[in-house]
Parts: C-alpha cells; sequence; structure tokens
C-alpha cells in the first residue's frame, strides 16, 4: 500500500476515534519496552513517526513496570539508548506495581491492561493510543473499547484498524443519534402543526370583516408538483379528413362570393386635369374654341342671306 494511502486511512481513522470517544490533542500515547527498543534498533526518530501517524501532536507515557523491564535488558544493543530516551522524553505513568511489593516487574500484558482498564469494564477511561509490540497484549487490548493501536514491523510504523468492539459501539451510538435526531424533527412538526391550530382558532373568534367568515389555512400538501400551465404547450384539436373535406368548398365558395363585391365597391378614380397658368391652352381646349368659331361663322353668313 503507497505511503500516502496509508497515511490517509490514518487520520480518518483518528477522526473516528474523536468522534466515538473523545479523543483529543495531545495523544497520549503509552509505549512499553519491547517497541521502543525496537524503534531504537531500527534508528527512528520515534517522536516525529507517532506524530506523522497520528496526525498529531503526541504526549508519550511509560509506565515503571516497562522501565523496569529495560534495566534488565540493559546488557542488549540499543537498549542504553532506549533507556535515555525514556528517561529524558517519556513522561512516567504510575502504574501502582512499587518494587517493594512487587520485587519483580509485572510483565506488560497484565501491568498495561490494568493501567487502560483499571476496572476490567472493557472501557479505556483516560483515552490511550498504545504503542505496543507484544501480540499477547495487543489481542487483549483488542477486547477494550476505543483502544488505538500501533506497532512496529520491519522498521515500519503500522496502525491496526479499529476492532470490532469499538465499531460495534460506534455504529450503535451513530444509529441513537440519527434516532435522536429524528425525534427531534417530529417534535418539533407537531409543535408547529399545535400553533397553527391555536392561530386558527383565534383568527375565527376574532371580528370578521362584512360579516363574511374568514377562510382556514389550508396545509399545503407535499407530493409531485404539476407543471407550470404557461410553460406547456397546448395540445391542438384534432379534425377528422370527412370535416376538412367539408370545410374546403365553403372556403372557396365564400372567396368566390366577396370577389364580384369588390369589383363593385371599388370604382375607377377620376384623373385629375392639369391646370396651366399661362394662355396655352390643351388640344381639347382648341378643339373647342375652333368649333365655336365655325359655328359663329356660320350664323354670320345665314343672316345675310
Amino acid at each position: 500500500m503507497p505511503r500516502a494511502k496509508r497515511s490517509k486511512q490514518y487520520r480518518k481513522l483518528m477522526e473516528q476515534f474523536s468522534m466515538s470517544f473523545g479523543f483529543r490533542e495531545p495523544y497520549q500515547v503509552l509505549v512499553d519496552a519491547d517497541f521502543i527498543a525496537e524503534s531504537n534498533k531500527c534508528k527512528m526518530d520515534l517522536m516525529r513517526r507517532l506524530e506523522d501517524t497520528l496526525h498529531g501532536q503526541v504526549k508519550p507515557l511509560i509506565t515503571q513496570c516497562s522501565m523496569r523491564h529495560l534495566y534488565g535488558r540493559k546488557s542488549e544493543p540499543g537498549v542504553e539508548a532506549a533507556i535515555e530516551q525514556a528517561k529524558n522524553h517519556f513522561e512516567r505513568r504510575r502504574c501502582g506495581h512499587h518494587p517493594d511489593e512487587y520485587p519483580e516487574p509485572l510483565s506488560a500484558l497484565e501491568c498495561i491492561h490494568s493501567v487502560v482498564d483499571p476496572k476490567e469494564n472493557g472501557v479505556n477511561k483516560h483515552r490511550y493510543v498504545c504503542a505496543i509490540n507484544d501480540e499477547a497484549l495487543r489481542a487483549s487490548l483488542r477486547q477494550v473499547a476505543g483502544t488505538p493501536l500501533i506497532f512496529i514491523r520491519r522498521s515500519v510504523m503500522i496502525m491496526e484498524p479499529m476492532a470490532t468492539v469499538s465499531a460495534k459501539i460506534r455504529s450503535k451510538d451513530e444509529r441513537s443519534k440519527f434516532r435522536a435526531e429524528l425525534k427531534t424533527a417530529s417534535g418539533k412538526r407537531k409543535r408547529d402543526d399545535e400553533e397553527d391550530e391555536e392561530n386558527d382558532n383565534k383568527q375565527t373568534s376574532g371580528p370578521t370583516k362584512a360579516g363574511q367568515p374568514e377562510k382556514k389555512k389550508t396545509n399545503k400538501g407535499y407530493g409531485r408538483k404539476e407543471p407550470n400551465p404557461l410553460s406547456v404547450k397546448k395540445k391542438k384539436a384534432k379534425t377528422s379528413s370527412n370535416e376538412q373535406q367539408a370545410k374546403s368548398p365553403k372556403v372557396k365558395e365564400v372567396t368566390a362570393t366577396e370577389a364580384p363585391q369588390t369589383e363593385e365597391t371599388e370604382a375607377p378614380k377620376r384623373k385629375r386635369r392639369r391646370k396651366h397658368k399661362g394662355g396655352r391652352l390643351s388640344t381639347n381646349d382648341e378643339t373647342a374654341v375652333v368649333s365655336n368659331d365655325a359655328s359663329a361663322e356660320a350664323q354670320t353668313v345665314g343672316t345675310e342671306d
């Protein structure tokens, strides 16, 4: 799996732990002796790698029994550097297993399990992130709800996915929250309906205008909405072929009857004669003058005879 993809999964996993179990920064990381010895053996910058894995600030812790285990392995190579790192950079977590009462340190399974789940009720009360290389201890801590687990394998820091116990509690919480939201939403609707009824009663009891009873408010029906009638194209009425044939001769008759009326009504326009300002006459006027002169001469000849 690519490194970026794995980092994204770890970030989402820590977001789930923070939302469901209340984890906050700085994360309290409880480390055992095997984990810190393995990190020094691989020459790993433990603080930076923990912060990169958990995507947040880190507060490392180590128990008194784990420190005693480290002192017991002092002869092994690389353990002295782990002891110095634990003494200088890690906060000591009191587990209650004092050397006077317990001359031999308790195993990591007994010590760390008692710190994470002191009342043995399957709850990680103090919200510890457990960085542990012991497989038996990791198997026992998977039964404690809300416990992120980290281990080192082949110089790679790996974060386990959420255990089944934690996943069941998370899904149960989500379902309860969803049901609570549904209940509150339904309660709000009932309250709104009651307020509407009260307003209707007040309006009916009050005075009316001009003796007309006021209309009651009707609740809108929620469902499929009809399309806007203005945006819908109107359907055309289908006409049969016989009706079309019956209509066509009527149209022709109407046009034929209308034609003579238009001819009668339209009379030819009278042409306008042009009048000249000078003494020049038109050809028609000249002919009229010549005819008048001829008639006058004929009358004079008749009188002389």
